[in-house]
């Protein structure tokens, strides 16, 4: 079972695949329902004989605006589509608006971009990586402008260990196409010289006319066979000129470029910190591990020494000494036992004992016996040391 999903997910969904599908488009059409709002904003709609889409110019692109909008003008819009999420309603989303019947120069404009885009010169698989951290920069500007002063102040603030040369350009009027392609071709063999080096071309804000240098084949062409990284930073956000197609790197504006293009010292500040930090934990948990390594190695080297060695020998020697002391003492123990026991019978069979009055060796087929043992009728022999006498057993009885 699919999702449900609430109006305002639903609303999102089809804002993200609006914004996603339809980037950029260019559309015709007749103006009407138009409101100039007091933000600066401006809300109409375009429409045709069959359909009406509502407009929204922003007083961000709309300052910029050449003319003045009127009911039923017709006009060509370039923007992006959007969706107001509130309400559910999709509109146009206007960054450039011109009067319907393509000029001069918007016409050779997109002559010049179709002729580039088919010989490959903005095909991203040959845009060149910028530095991580750019040594030099060579600016191709105007020396005169606020652009220069602003890309000085952002560069100075931001990665004041680069360093910047600026090639004074004129960027404007006549020779001023020429006077970019000569300077691109000596930034370029300047950057050649070291490495991690890029080049910044362009310019502060202004009318397509103002604009028009970097749309000029000679430029693009210029900017297409540098071997150094380039940014084209040419007017503001919304301007686009054939050099920001043609740039490894396009730019809003040349104080962007410089954003663009250098790391944050203090990002980097702490970043280092990080990697200290970082350094000094690994450091000291290798420092750990190989302590904890030389150690078992001592242990292992002191568990297999010759003195360890020794010392178990030692060991077992003493082992085999008690051992051998506790078994010689049980059979010398034995032994005399043994001997006290034969010393013991010996003394009780000692000849002299015999000799003594009233007692005789009574024995019974020639083995020492009893009285009780005796039968009557027995043989039996009662001997002392110096006499022999055999008897027979006439009777027996208990005392």
């Amino acid at each position: 079972m699919n999702k449900t999903l609430s109006v305002s997910e639903l609303n999102e969904q089809i804002k993200t695949l609006l914004e996603t599908t339809f980037s950029t488009v260019y559309v015709e059409g007749e103006v009407s329902n138009l409101t100039y709002h007091n933000s600066g904003h401006i809300y109409f709609s375009i429409k045709d004989k069959s359909s009406i889409i509502s407009c929204v110019m922003f007083r961000g692109n709309a300052q910029y605006l050449k003319f003045r909008l009127e009911v039923g003008q017709k006009i060509v819009i370039s923007g992006n589509l959007t969706v107001y999420t509130p309400r559910g309603n999709y509109q146009l989303l206007c960054s450039k608006i011109e009067p319907s019947g393509v000029g001069a120069l918007a016409l050779a404009y997109e002559q010049l971009k179709t002729k580039l885009q088919i010989k490959g010169y903005f095909d991203s698989a040959i845009k060149k990586q910028l530095p991580q951290f750019p040594k030099t920069i060579y600016v191709i500007t105007s020396n005169t402008g606020a652009a220069i002063e602003d890309m000085k102040k952002v560069l100075a603030n931001r990665y004041p260990m680069a360093k910047m040369i600026l090639l004074p350009t004129l960027v404007q009027g006549e020779g001023a196409k020429e006077n970019i392609v000569r300077n691109i071709k000596i930034a370029d063999s300047l950057a050649q010289e070291t490495k991690s080096n890029l080049i910044i071309v362009g310019r502060g804000g202004g009318s397509i006319e103002d604009l028009w240098a970097f749309n000029e084949e000679v430029v693009a062409d210029a900017i297409y066979n540098v071997k150094t990284p380039i940014i084209s930073a040419v007017g503001h956000e919304s301007d686009f000129v054939i050099s920001d197609f043609v740039a490894d790197v396009r730019a809003s504006t040349p104080s962007n470029a410089i954003e663009i293009s250098t790391p944050n010292i203090n990002d980097l500040r702490q970043y280092l910190d990080i990697l200290s930090d970082d350094y000094n934990q690994k450091f000291k948990t290798v420092v750990f591990q190989k302590e904890q390594a030389l150690k078992h190695l001592l242990s292992s080297f002191g568990q297999h020494s010759l003195i360890k060695r020794f010392e178990l020998t030692q060991s077992t020697i003493t082992t085999l000494k008690q051992q051998y002391s506790s078994i010689y003492s049980q059979i010398l123990y034995s032994k005399q036992q043994l001997i006290q026991n034969i010393n013991n019978s010996y003394n009780l069979n000692h000849p002299n004992k015999k000799d003594k009055k009233g007692f005789v060796q009574l024995t019974h087929n020639n083995k020492i016996i009893d009285l009780k043992d005796l039968e009557q009728n027995d043989i039996v022999t009662l001997q002392n040391s110096s006499f022999i006498v055999d008897c027979e057993v006439i009777s027996k009885k208990a005392i």
